[in-house]
């Protein structure tokens, strides 16, 4: 009963392979970042019982969602790193923030308690860049006086595929250690010097899990989901602060919507006493021009229903839902640019 329930909502993490079921051949396509698959799959199922009509996303990572809409194989991607301006124009693309929430790092430590550990910017840098090799290395110790730090090798865990979970990560690493920005930098796909691949979000947890003494990064959903062991983060204001929606919507505050283009707001080391420092929104890539009007006027439905009917859905899970005049904006971007073959706003 339960894989029938999961094939009716079709909803995919990543690596699973896609239904043939004719049933599903009108319904909705999307891919890419793994960052909000808990949510889109929890307001896929609601939707489907409010609607009758069904969501497949496959959570293949940014990088991947990029690809897959810019082939024009999906009826929307997405990614948790936003597209420039002259990108989407380039492609003909628009995009939009579906949701907000955090990055967190995950550890795996006998005795370390979830949020007891405290870490900040330039150490977790250090750490990946591979200059900080052992946990009880004097710049995690001097963080954490009173806490049991073994004297083994860190293991380092990242993402294997293009990630948008990667970017916001090394984004944040970058704008507090200026050697991470030199030698790796801010992408989706940066060449890690040193540690193991997980694929998706899934992989790094499941990595994390696997290996004793590892440290990851992942979605702050799948930590709690998987009872992970998170850290604190220092933030910009010099105040270590624990992950939740309260330090998301915290970091959220400043961001200015509407007056950067093609909503590509960055959200990661914002100023405030509360804020989470590797906070990021996930964002939906369309065709301006659609070829099925109907299947992208249902896209924007979906979307239009979780706005409305998803925040608390979305906070259940530590996500942050976007403000209501952060809606009216990306509402009033559809009417404007996404249009059917004649030319006809779709929305």
């Amino acid at each position: 009963m339960r894989m029938n329930k999961f094939l009716t909502v079709a909803v995919f993490a990543a690596g699973a392979a896609l239904t043939s079921i004719n049933a599903l051949a009108a319904e909705m396509t999307g891919a890419g970042a793994t960052f909000p698959y808990p949510i889109y799959a929890k307001w896929a199922e609601e939707y489907k019982k409010a609607s009758g009509n069904g969501l497949n996303y496959q959570s293949i990572g940014s990088g991947g969602g990029i690809k897959q809409i810019k082939a024009k194989t999906v009826d929307f991607g997405a990614s948790d790193m936003p597209l420039k301006a002259e990108d989407l124009d380039a492609e003909g693309l628009t995009q939009f923030p579906a949701i907000m929430g955090g990055v967190v790092p995950v550890v795996n430590l006998d005795g370390v308690t979830p949020g007891q550990m405290k870490l900040t910017g330039q150490v977790l840098a250090d750490i990946y860049l591979g200059k900080i090799t052992k946990w009880n290395a004097p710049e995690i110790a001097a963080l954490n006086p009173g806490v049991k730090l073994p004297a083994d090798d860190i293991t380092v865990v990242h993402r294997a595929d293009g990630s948008g979970t990667s970017f916001l990560f090394t984004d944040f690493l970058s704008k507090t250690n200026p050697d991470f920005k030199a030698k790796v930098g801010a992408s989706t796909a940066v060449k890690w010097p040193v540690g193991v691949g997980g694929k998706g979000n899934e992989g790094v947890a499941a990595n994390v899990q696997r290996i004793k003494n590892a440290i990851g990064y992942v979605e702050y959903a799948y930590a709690k989901k998987n009872k992970m062991t998170h850290t604190q983060m220092k933030n910009k204001d010099g105040q270590f602060v624990q992950p939740d929606d309260e330090t998301f919507k915290a970091a959220a505050a400043n961001a200015d919507w509407a007056k950067t283009p093609g909503f590509a707001v960055v959200l990661t080391d914002q100023p405030g006493k509360s804020s989470w420092p590797i906070t990021g929104a996930s964002f939906i890539l369309m065709h301006k021009a659609q070829a099925d009007a109907a299947k992208g006027k249902e896209v924007l439905k979906f979307f239009d229903w979780a706005y409305k009917n998803g925040g608390a859905m979305a906070t259940d899970l530590d996500y942050v839902p976007m403000p209501q005049n952060v809606v009216k904006l990306v509402q009033d971007g559809w009417k404007a640019q996404i249009k059917d073959a004649s030319g006809k706003a779709v929305w």
